[in-house]
């Protein structure tokens, strides 16, 4: 499935209904910085939206809302998850605990001239799907956070052989190992230390319509999110 097509509102959707309260990402990334190499792990605390053509959002059709999006990702979620994987000491492995992710379109890779606009901007991976999952999570006031696994430079680097499907496998085996056991880690801590986010109540400011004036149906699609405004 490509990345514009990953039915991002039902999955957040369906963990709201779960009683989902925090959600950690785990997804490949390209290197837009020569300090983050391939294998490394980045906690990103800021996004750049280059998505096009995919919906972010739950409302629209009578409902209004603007969520406060300043720092996208919960700070307290992404300081366990980035202490969760420093704790390990996964061997030549460097955690990032900051970082700007670019959120491309896809599902082709970037050009050489974006890729280097992007370091210009100071961005330090480039993905395909967490900023969109962001912006939902905090809608349905779950507390988000991600691992950024980096698989490769991204093509800007001339003396690193451009990206290639057969080069992110390899190391997304990788990846994925190491991903398990922080998320394992982190779950722990999480149970230990539960804690409460601005995201659980980002809705609180954040709607300008009358609920009460909304059309019925389209508030009962909505319940799992709106149920404490109701």
């Amino acid at each position: 499935m490509l990345p514009s097509e990953l039915p991002y509102r039902a999955n957040i959707y369906a963990m709201k209904l779960l009683g989902v309260k925090y959600l950690i990402s785990a997804s490949a990334v390209g290197s837009l910085k020569e300090a983050v190499k391939p294998l490394d792990i980045v906690v990103p605390d800021q996004f750049i939206d280059r998505t096009k053509n995919r919906p972010s959002t739950f409302f629209g059709n009578g409902v209004v809302a603007h969520i406060t999006f300043g720092d996208p990702v919960c700070p307290q979620l992404a300081q366990v998850v980035s202490d969760a994987a420093k704790s390990l000491e996964l061997p030549n492995i460097t955690i990032h605990d900051r970082g700007t992710y670019v959120c491309m379109e896809g599902p082709a890779f970037s050009t050489r001239a974006e890729s280097n606009l992007y370091r210009s901007w100071g961005a330090s991976t480039i993905g395909m799907t967490n900023l969109t999952e962001a912006k939902l999570a905090r809608e349905a006031e779950i507390a988000y956070a991600t691992m950024a696994l980096v698989t490769d430079y991204d093509c800007w680097h001339d003396e690193v052989e451009a990206v290639s499907v057969e080069m992110v496998i390899e190391n997304l085996h990788h990846n994925a190992e190491n991903a398990q056991k922080v998320i394992r880690e982190i779950v722990q801590r999480l149970q230990t230390k539960p804690f409460e986010s601005i995201a659980h109540t980002a809705l609180k400011t954040a709607l300008f319509t009358r609920l009460e004036t909304v059309d019925p149906q389209i508030l009962d699609s909505l319940r799992a999110i709106l149920q404490p405004y109701l």
